[in-house]
């Protein structure tokens, strides 16, 4: 390493370590939760022009959802599980292990990507319909998908580095390649979808390009050697144990993503035995409810390198103060943003599909997924505390919890015994079960750090 290197290693070393930690998160998080927001909007951008389509091509965006968080799943379980391995080598003064890490997690989520694009182009039509499409739904899911196969080894390597400038503190590089994808895609989306009159394949064209030239600014950030870690392929671990430390580091993120992919299919699938109308308005709140819990995933973002470089220093009152400071902002800032969305909740709904079923149906669930939000704060600060001091299997247990251990059964028995009310509750259900099981794993951790 060049003696330049080494000295601006040394200064992110001692800024990790000895700035106050909410002056420190507060100059991370900004940018992550801009870089999630930015990413929620475009997301629910497609959603939103697309509805204006049809309420049949509304419920296509729903049903394609899951292969996006197949496509997130893999690539946050090698971004999370490198950069929680990072920051703690970095805080160690370990440079050259930490770009084995950053290297050996880039490459492999290129390839893992090109394989899901693959059987996914492959096996489309088989997917889509087991996905919940209706004959009406079918073709919109087709044209959306194809598309988003195409991009998916750049969206899954984006996430890789989106980690890596994370883990070494550089969020606000993260946050200029997030964004402005982002605008690009919230720009394109109008005009392919009714200048070039493409319909439902434009708001895909438009999210493949928009992740394209993402991916290629957050690689710029490596080439130009602005990043402590490396991405040459001459990195690329020798040992399979490296690999699989990174999965298994990464497995909550893996199991969380994996999950939600399994509860979206479930989900679509109840909505589908109603209407489209119904399978619509799930659509639609889940991309609300994410821009908002993406707020929160933006703050803990910001939370998980400080946490992690402390732990690997062995500064553990600043592992603590962290995690307090980020719980209370968290829980702030999401009880603001749910009360003012449940009061405005059939605005929001009405906006993207001016349809009464869609409306009635998306207006109940919003209000009662907003209900527990506050306690995203709680689950999610405490998920990632453990994930980035390498409390994997506590960490991939809660993870399992959201959109597993509790809303599966939930969204299988409750439509059974109440009807739609029963799947309209489902996540609410999970969401407060799950906020209940981390209380004991967070009074644990921190009586074993105090010792």
């Amino acid at each position: 390493m060049s003696s330049t290197a080494s000295t601006q290693s040394e200064k992110d070393y001692q800024k990790m370590i000895e700035t106050p930690v909410s002056k420190l998160i507060l100059k991370l998080a900004g940018p992550t939760v801009i870089s999630m927001l930015v990413t929620s909007v475009y997301n629910m951008a497609d959603t939103f022009f697309v509805s204006k389509i049809s309420t049949q091509a509304s419920a296509a965006v729903g049903i394609v959802f899951p292969i996006m968080t197949i496509i997130q799943s893999f690539g946050f379980t090698l971004g999370m599980g490198s950069a929680s391995l990072i920051s703690r080598k970095l805080g160690e003064q370990k440079n050259k292990e930490a770009s084995i890490f950053s290297a050996t997690a880039f490459y492999s989520a290129l390839f893992i990507g090109l394989i899901i694009a693959i059987l996914g182009l492959i096996f489309s039509d088989s997917l889509m319909k087991f996905f919940g499409a209706s004959s009406d739904v079918l073709p919109y899911a087709e044209s959306y998908a194809s598309f988003i196969f195409y991009g998916a080894p750049l969206m899954c390597a984006s996430f890789v580095m989106n980690n890596i400038l994370r883990s070494e503190g550089k969020s606000f590089f993260s946050m200029i390649a997030l964004a402005t994808g982002g605008v690009l895609n919230i720009i394109l989306d109008p005009v392919f979808i009714f200048g070039l009159k493409l319909g439902i394949k434009g708001a895909a064209i438009a999210t493949l390009v928009s992740q394209s030239i993402s991916f290629f600014i957050l690689l710029s950030w490596f080439l130009q050697k602005k990043t402590i870690c490396s991405l040459l392929p001459s990195y690329i671990t020798k040992h399979i144990k490296d690999f699989l430390l990174i999965c298994s580091t990464g497995l909550p993120s893996l199991t969380r993503q994996g999950l939600a992919s399994v509860a979206a299919i479930l989900l679509n699938r109840e909505a589908s035995f109603y209407s489209d109308g119904a399978v619509a308005a799930m659509s639609i709140v889940t991309k609300i409810v994410m821009f908002i819990a993406s707020i929160m995933i933006g703050i803990g973002q910001g939370f998980t390198p400080v946490a992690g470089y402390n732990y690997g220093a062995k500064r553990f009152e600043r592992v603590k103060k962290s995690y307090w400071f980020t719980l209370g902002l968290g829980f702030f800032v999401m009880l603001i943003v749910s009360t003012i969305c449940g009061i405005f909740a059939e605005k929001l709904i009405a906006s993207f599909r001016n349809d009464s079923e869609v409306i009635n149906i998306g207006v109940k669930t919003l209000r009662f997924q907003l209900s527990v939000m506050p306690l995203h704060a709680f689950i999610v600060a405490t998920n990632m505390l453990l994930q980035a001091t390498g409390k994997i299997s506590s960490a991939t247990f809660l993870s399992c919890n959201r959109q597993g251990i509790y809303f599966i059964p939930a969204i299988l028995l409750l439509p059974r015994i109440f009807g739609i009310n029963g799947m309209i509750i489902s996540q609410t259900v999970s969401d407060f079960l799950t906020f209940l099981t981390s209380i004991p794993f967070l009074i644990i951790f921190m009586k074993r750090l105090s010792k």
